[in-house]
């Protein structure tokens, strides 16, 4: 094993939301050392001759700069990545090969999705400039540039794939009625457990943390409340005299209700900044601990969320768990096709400076990755074949001139204040109002979020309950509906934790919540 690894005690994972590799770093012409071979390298990014044509028109990628808030989501379900990747018109055949991919659909399936006002929206890139918290940990550490979501999918499926190598058949994002039919047959499993299931038996201690109540992770069967515990809490726990978590999972906040506007996910309808502002806070956080010289963090997208990127997922080898007829099979996908590269960016004092890795890696990587380093046994075949990021750990000594403090979020003229949402504690649902109220409950990923809610609503009421929670839910169509249930769980998990005892601190008995 490479010298560094068996030096490692934590690691820390934190995915974001719905951004594409070109999107992101496309333009940023990073240079390094490749971490294979040890020459020099540059990232696979972007000539700035990239186009997608519609109605005649070509709209190449733009380098002067992407917005900071999208003015509509680009669509993002397997149908319309299979669009964007293959072109108008594309067919998947269930259970058949994934049609070839051309890269050529991204502004036709953006102006599906709302964009007409401006089609080449969703060719625009980011700049150096725009994004100096990414771009500094880029070529501090190591940029992974052909890290693919696991399916070209939604985020549920693909978080999933972090989880638990699979998405247990799932292809598509859930609605209401299948999430409570989940919960009517035990909730929803993996044949093989999930990377949490496996540390649990190993008597491997892990944590979850999350920017609001209701983190997609908690919807997973064997999650617990008192296994979440609020971000804001993250930096002051790591002060601790003893910090006992080996594997600590990290959810930004969503805001799903709000449009995403105060999320710090980078969903495309929030200010990006706000993603930069916790990106910050978490490695300055492990960097100025007592923690970091044996850590490891690894930053990534669950999915490209509909921007342009220019690269060619290839093939994939299905997780082998479960067959593509499976109840939560919408489209017979067989899971044997990558989905479109994201970002991701590994962070450790035991990796050299400014590398830049080539290697194939998708979201199974990441519990390749710990069971590599904790002698755990592969969950599925994606995760037994994937290239694992311990290999990366080369260092036998920690080094000593990484950043103690990243620069500070772009200025937006949103006028957000990143680093005081990273930090800050869930929003109250209860005097919110959801936007577009009468809109329906099953887009996007709010139904995920609802699903989360709902398993903690057992968790917290009564068994004699459990009926009329899922008949509750099964009855939620609109925002408005979803916003009270979501209020009406949230002040039951708030009931649950203790109450501030420092006026001056409120959220300081939030950090006694979760069990150690």
């Amino acid at each position: 094993m490479p010298a560094g690894s068996s030096q490692i005690q934590h690691v820390f994972v934190l995915m974001l939301e719905n951004r594409s590799f070109d999107h992101l770093l496309g333009f940023s012409g990073i240079t390094g050392t490749d971490a294979v071979t040890g020459a020099p390298t540059k990232i696979n990014g972007l000539a700035g001759t990239e186009s997608n044509s519609f109605s005649g028109t070509s709209y190449s990628v733009q380098p002067p700069g992407a917005d900071f808030v999208m003015p509509c989501d680009p669509n993002h379900e397997f149908d319309h990545i299979l669009v964007q990747l293959c072109g108008p018109g594309a067919q998947y055949p269930k259970g058949g090969p994934y049609p070839p991919i051309t890269d050529s659909g991204f502004v036709d399936s953006y102006v599906s999705s709302g964009g007409g006002n401006n089609p080449g929206e969703v060719m625009k890139c980011f700049t150096l400039s725009q994004l100096p918290v990414v771009t500094a940990l880029a070529e501090e550490f190591v940029v992974c540039d052909n890290w693919h979501a696991s399916l070209p999918g939604p985020t549920w499926p693909n978080r999933m794939f972090l989880h638990a190598a699979s998405s247990g058949g799932l292809d598509h994002s859930p609605t209401t009625a299948e999430i409570v039919k989940w919960e009517t047959i035990g909730g929803f499993n993996f044949k093989n457990g999930t990377l949490f299931d496996a540390l649990k038996t190993h008597g491997i201690t892990r944590r979850l943390y999350a920017g609001d109540d209701f983190p997609m992770v908690a919807a997973l069967k064997g999650i617990h409340l008192d296994d979440i515990r609020p971000y804001s809490n993250f930096a002051s726990d790591l002060k601790q005299p003893a910090y006992p978590f080996t594997y600590v999972f990290i959810e930004p906040s969503y805001d799903v209700l709000n449009q995403y506007k105060n999320s710090t996910s980078e969903h495309p309808l929030t200010d990006i900044t706000l993603g930069e502002g916790l990106i910050k806070a978490t490695y300055e956080a492990i960097r100025n601990s007592a923690y970091w010289n044996n850590s490891l963090l690894i930053i990534t997208w669950d999915e490209h969320g509909g921007f342009y990127d220019h690269a060619v997922p290839g093939p994939a080898v299905a997780p082998g768990d479960t067959a593509s007829n499976s109840q939560f099979n919408q489209f017979g996908f067989t899971f044997e096709q990558y989905g479109p590269r994201v970002p991701a960016i590994v962070i450790s004092p035991l990796i050299p400076k400014n590398l830049i890795d080539h290697r194939l890696y998708d979201h199974a990587s990441v519990p390749a990755t710990i069971e590599n380093l904790f002698g755990l046994k592969a969950l599925t075949a994606r995760d037994a074949q994937a290239n694992h990021l311990d290999a990366l750990l080369t260092l036998a000594t920690p080094r000593t001139d990484a950043p103690l403090m990243l620069p500070l979020p772009a200025v937006s003229t949103f006028g957000t204040a990143p680093m005081a949402m990273a930090t800050a504690a869930p929003r109250d649902l209860s005097i919110t109002k959801a936007s577009n109220p009468n809109g329906t409950v099953n887009q996007g990923t709010l139904p995920g979020v609802i699903h989360s809610a709902l398993r903690q609503d057992l968790e917290l009421s009564p068994p004699a309950q459990r009926d009329a929670i899922l008949a509750r839910v099964s009855k939620i169509e609109t925002r408005e509906q979803a916003r009270l249930y979501l209020a009406d769980v949230q002040k039951k998990i708030h009931t649950r934790r203790p109450k501030p005892t420092d006026p001056a601190n409120p959220d300081s008995a939030r950090s006694q919540a979760s069990s150690q």
